[in-house]
């Protein structure tokens, strides 16, 4: 059972945590449908801002779930984070 490519990913985290993680790591964290996988993730974000991600991590903490995307070099998180209004 696949979840549609708009309702895996609810929104963006702008914590301290996770704008350092936008700069340090090119990573970006995403509050998630918990019924979502890995791959749901993936395609949702690259259907959404046209990137290829490189590797998703995810985990459940405090009754949600987050995804940690991480991008290629070629591919600033910062620059997809200022689009979407997080910076």
């Amino acid at each position: 059972m696949s979840i549609q490519d708009l309702d895996v990913i609810k929104g963006a985290l702008s914590t301290e945590k996770c704008v350092r993680l936008i700069d340090s790591q090119n990573t970006l964290v995403f509050v998630v449908d918990k019924k979502s996988s890995k791959d749901d993730v993936k395609r949702a974000v690259k259907e959404l801002f046209s990137v290829e991600p490189l590797r998703v991590n995810t985990m459940i903490q405090g009754g949600r779930k987050k995804a940690f995307v991480v991008f290629k070099k070629d591919v600033l998180a910062k620059d997809i984070a200022t689009s979407m209004g997080v910076l």
